[in-house]
C-alpha cells in the first residue's frame, strides 16, 4: 500500500543527500523512480537536484501551476513508476500537496517529500504545513545550531551577516544567506 512521506528539517540537515541516496536504491534494484524540485532554485542547474557533498540527479520542475497528478500519471503511463520524490517540497501549493495524495492513494504510487518546516520567521511554508497534515508518515531529519543543540529553525542574514526580520518568504539562498538554529538563538536574533 502506497503512502505519502514527509522527511522534513531545517536547512543542512541532508534532506537532498537522503532523497538521492533513496533515489539510487530505486534505481539500483532495476526499479523506476522519478525526482522533482521546484523550477525556481536553479542554484544548481536547471532540473537539478544536488547535495552540499556532491551528489546530483537531474529531475523534472514543478511550479505552482503544474499539476502533480497529471505529471506523475504521464510519466506512469509511459513505464509503470515504482515510487516519485520531491525536493524543496515546502514550495508546493495545498493544491499540489493534494494532488500528491491523489498520486498515492488513486495510482498507488509512493511519495516521498522533502522540505523545510518552517521560514526565516519560523512560520511554516504552505506546502509544509499541508504534508504535516495530510501525510502518512513524518520523518524529522535532524541538524544542530552552532552551539550543539538540535537546530529546528532557519535564519535569514543579510550581506553583513545580521538577521533579517522582515520580507518576502522565498529568497533562494544557500549558507551565505541562511543559518540553522535552535530555538533559543533563533528567538534571541528573529523574535
Amino acid at each position: 500500500m502506497a503512502q505519502l512521506y514527509f522527511y522534513y528539517s531545517a536547512m543542512n540537515a541532508g534532506k537532498s543527500t537522503s532523497l538521492l541516496q533513496s533515489a539510487y536504491n530505486y534505481q539500483e534494484r532495476g526499479m523506476r523512480s522519478e525526482i522533482f524540485t521546484a523550477a525556481f532554485d536553479d542554484r544548481y542547474g536547471v532540473g537539478k537536484v544536488s547535495s552540499r557533498i556532491g551528489l546530483q540527479s537531474d529531475a523534472h520542475l514543478f511550479s505552482v501551476d503544474t499539476n502533480m497528478f497529471e505529471e506523475i500519471k504521464k510519466l506512469n503511463d509511459e513505464s509503470d513508476l515504482s515510487c516519485v520524490f520531491v525536493d524543496e517540497s515546502q514550495f508546493l501549493t495545498k493544491k499540489q500537496v493534494r494532488q500528491l495524495t491523489d498520486v498515492v492513494d488513486n495510482l498507488n504510487i509512493p511519495v516521498l517529500a522533502y522540505g523545510l518546516r518552517t521560514d526565516f520567521l519560523g512560520e511554516t511554508f504552505e506546502g509544509s504545513h499541508y504534508l504535516l497534515a495530510w501525510a502518512d508518515k513524518l520523518f524529522e531529519l535532524k541538524t544542530v545550531c552552532h552551539c550543539g543543540r538540535k537546530a529546528n529553525f532557519v535564519v535569514r542574514l543579510d550581506e553583513n551577516g545580521n538577521p533579517v526580520k522582515a520580507g518576502a518568504q522565498v529568497q533562494v539562498g544557500g549558507n551565505d544567506s541562511y543559518e540553522s538554529m535552535c530555538r533559543r538563538h533563533f528567538r534571541e536574533l528573529v523574535w
